[in-house]
């Protein structure tokens, strides 16, 4: 009995079809009282799904052949391309327009004029990413013994996938565009389970093995010749606050891998003054906070392994 009144009781508080007025108010009133989770009366912000698109036609120049539904040769390759360029300039000036407006009092036809010259600058570097990201797939064919051919790790690795965005995505961040370069590489993130910060800095023929569960801080410093597997996070050990207890940015968080550095799986490395020297290799599951000298292996002492042999059942016989 008492159920049922608490039954009846429910539904006199539900919401009824007149009340729709009432709480689409009280829905606007909580915009008012709370200014940060809205942009009610602002420009658009960047879409992600236009970006998104962005980097697949990207990819289409950066790899020309790999990516797309176009039989390319010599006879259509310059048109081809120009055509691609000509799109990637306004799709991504239209992005990167959006991306400068958002965080800037600029009046709008400045910030077109600048997006469009970023645009161009950009595609100006795409030669020099190609040759970035040869290395790259050079790096990834000499550390895995599974790969097959480039075509397979251009095509198919996921770690290689995430190093690409990173790639785009640093140096649109370098020529000043916010918000898009971490569109991208969140993009890779979901996708990839890599988590590459757009603004670490990162050398030539660097290798992710196997990828998944890879962190690397904004402000990790990779050098040349870096392999590194699966679980590995490049992290921040603490954080410097002023004087209100809010985190001071702009410091450097994360550590610095020098040149011929190996991490294997599930290591974590914290600290913005860690330095784990050239030519040395860190052990799977380490935790380490301190630098280590040029040359170092560091890992754990084995465990303990215990094996026992369990007896077997031996079953009653059922009676008769």
């Amino acid at each position: 009995m008492a159920d049922r009144k608490s039954e009846k009781k429910h539904e006199g508080n539900l919401p009824k079809e007149d009340d729709l007025p009432k709480l689409v108010r009280n829905i606007v009133a909580s915009y008012h009282r709370d200014q940060i989770t809205h942009r009610i009366g602002e420009t658009f912000l960047p879409s992600r799904g236009k970006i998104v698109e962005i980097m697949d036609e990207l990819r289409q120049l950066l790899f020309p052949g790999y990516f797309g539904h176009k039989v390319l040769g010599q006879h259509n390759i310059q048109f081809h391309v120009g055509n691609l360029a000509d799109h990637l300039v306004r799709a991504l000036s239209e992005q990167i327009f959006h991306c400068l407006c958002y965080s800037s009092d600029s009046e709008h036809h400045a910030c077109r004029n600048q997006a469009r010259q970023i645009a161009l600058e950009f595609l100006a570097r795409v030669p020099q990413l190609r040759k970035a990201l040869k290395l790259d797939v050079e790096a990834a064919c000499d550390g895995d013994p599974a790969a097959k051919s480039f075509a397979e790790i251009i095509y198919c690795y996921p770690g290689y996938y995430a190093i690409t965005v990173y790639r785009i995505a640093h140096e649109l961040l370098e020529l000043g565009v916010p918000m898009m370069p971490r569109i991208m590489t969140e993009h890779a993130h979901s996708l990839t389970g890599t988590d590459i910060h757009p603004g670490a800095s990162i050398g030539k023929r660097f290798f992710i093995d196997h990828a998944t569960g890879v962190v690397i801080g904004e402000t990790t410093i990779i050098g040349n010749n870096v392999k590194i597997y699966q679980g590995v996070t490049l992290g921040a050990h603490s954080f410097t606050k002023d004087e209100r207890g809010r985190i001071i940015k702009g410091l450097k968080r994360h550590p610095t891998l020098e040149d011929n550095v190996t991490i294997y799986a599930n290591a974590t490395i914290l600290g913005g003054e860690t330095v784990i020297g050239n030519d040395s290799t860190v052990g799977g599951n380490v935790f380490l906070n301190m630098s280590v000298e040029p040359y170092t292996y560091v890992s754990l002492d084995d465990p303990t392994l215990n094996v026992k042999l369990r007896r077997k059942k031996t079953g009653r016989k059922k009676k008769q």
